[in-house]
């Protein structure tokens, strides 16, 4: 399935997005806690640095167009310097916001947000000031903004509702919305908000609410995958949609379609640092993944990557395809997957990953053996190979051309076997086969930055040393466990 989401992110082109809700300012004031005040028992934050983002559904427009989008908005701001702050970074995106409305009778929505390091750490979350107003919009403002919406809907290849329950995403507009996107063949997919009335969301193709959020619009306890099962079926069939999906934190997410299919689809353990932002990410990439052909599941899936990504970011921050696909080239080897589906890959396909690397600014090295019988030399050697770049590329013999090196009776594991076993290894991530008396050829394939061999060669006895440098890469020898050869392993075993 990692492959699959592998060519997913590399065939997702450039889908064009339009994003409706409401449009937001995240203002970030750094500093370090230093102590407590002599005014009052709160701590006194010595502040040194200020940063502006954009929330709310522009955190959305913003994710998506750091993914590749082409992004359109539609919101609402006030007639203010936040106002025109948000315009500011739109265009600075390159975020189309023509649909963005500018209402004078209500201000920007801003969230600002105070972060502490203690003893300059790492930075937690201190405090929140929001200024803002909920009321819906009035009606000359819902009039501009549907004539908006209209306009940019002959445009887009899927709409995402981002709707934080500031007024903008009326029921009007809604279904105004969803009437139009319909007519044209678009999909709508809202996030909605945290409330128990959902009708506003009748028709659309898919929502995504959360465990609490699902919880309540059912009037239900989500505590077990079967009640959050039971509340994506309710919401689908009473909001009439193509699919609901439940986010539900650790535990993945919960699909029910309207085609019978349901899933649980869970997620990795992450390290979080700040859930800020992590659901707008899993609609971003839903959407994203939906408008480039995708299924729910792969969609879902490639979602749940993003999300977790995010989570281990401070604040609302992007995610790019590049940090993505990294991160489905390194999941965890777990007991019921081949090592197989993630390391073992063919020339064709080793070089589109590795100039993948490259451009994420990752260094490459390269080894070459037979690792016919695996032993403690072995993986010292790899492990020191590993250590000279981020990413490990072993080229493996053939059985053919270990015959033709070693003699007719090796190997003796066969090469499934020990392509098995090293991609098995912690410091390998790539293994690629090769049936040719050197690596010649799979060395001018890869351009390693570095070309690792043993240290009982000379370096002008290592193939590819000359064509390495040439380019400016280097060529390290790695030292020897003394006493330990695959040669003498087998000697004693048959002599045992």
């Amino acid at each position: 399935m990692t492959a699959n989401l592998i060519d997913l992110v590399q065939d997702l082109g450039q889908p064009r997005v339009l994003v409706l809700g409401d449009c937001m300012l995240d203002r970030y004031i750094w500093g370090n806690a230093e102590r407590i005040s002599q005014e009052a028992p709160v701590i006194l934050l010595h502040a040194d640095h200020r940063e502006e983002r954009l929330g709310g559904a522009s955190s959305v427009a913003t994710m998506l167009r750091a993914l590749g989008a082409k992004v359109h908005l539609a919101g609402v701001v006030g007639n203010d310097s936040d106002g025109r702050g948000v315009r500011q970074i739109l265009t600075d995106l390159e975020i189309e916001h023509e649909g963005v409305v500018t209402a004078m009778e209500r201000p920007t929505t801003v969230k600002e947000r105070y972060m502490g390091r203690a003893q300059a750490r790492h930075p937690q979350q201190m405090l929140r000031v929001d200024y803002e107003t909920r009321t819906a919009i009035n009606a000359d403002t819902e009039r501009e903004l549907m004539q908006a919406i209209t306009a940019q809907l002959s445009r887009v290849d899927v709409v995402l509702v981002s709707d934080y329950d500031k007024g903008v995403c009326t029921p009007a507009v809604m279904a105004q919305t969803i009437a139009l996107a319909h007519h044209r063949g678009i999909r709508v997919i809202a996030d909605p908000i945290r409330g128990r009335d959902y009708r506003k969301y009748h028709g659309c193709n898919a929502i995504t609410p959360n465990r609490l959020e699902a919880g309540l619009a059912t009037g239900r306890v989500i505590q077990t995958i079967d009640e959050a099962m039971a509340a994506a079926a309710q919401l689908r069939e009473s909001l009439d949609l193509e699919a609901a999906i439940v986010t539900l934190d650790k535990d993945g997410m919960a699909l029910v379609h309207r085609d019978g299919r349901r899933g649980l689809f869970p997620t990795r353990p992450r390290q979080v640092y700040d859930i800020t932002g992590a659901g707008d990410m899993v609609m971003s990439v839903l959407g994203l993944a939906l408008a480039a052909g995708a299924d729910y599941e792969a969609a879902i899936q490639l979602a749940n990557v993003a999300g977790g990504l995010e989570v281990e970011k401070i604040g609302v921050a992007t995610v790019s395809r590049e940090e993505i696909l990294t991160d489905l080239m390194h999941v965890p080897f777990r007991s019921e997957q081949s090592p197989t589906i993630h390391k073992i890959r063919t020339l064709p396909q080793l070089v589109n990953e590795i100039e993948m690397r490259r451009r994420n600014g990752q260094t490459i090295a390269f080894t070459n053996g037979c690792f016919d019988v695996l032993h403690a030399g072995h993986v010292q050697y790899l492990h020191e190979a590993r250590a000279q770049a981020d990413v490990l590329v072993v080229g493996l013999n053939s059985d053919s051309s270990v015959r033709s090196l070693k003699g007719p009776e090796r190997p003796v594991n066969s090469m499934d076997s020990r392509a098995m076993v090293l991609a098995g290894l912690q410091a390998v991530d790539y293994v690629t086969i090769f049936n040719d008396a050197t690596p010649i050829e799979l060395i001018r394939a890869v351009r390693p930055d570095v070309l690792v061999k043993g240290a009982d060669y000379t370096k002008e006895q290592v193939v590819g040393s000359e064509l390495v440098e040439s380019y400016g890469g280097r060529v390290h020898l790695a030292g020897l466990r003394e006493g330990v050869s695959t040669t003498n392993l087998i000697q004693r075993i048959r002599a045992a």
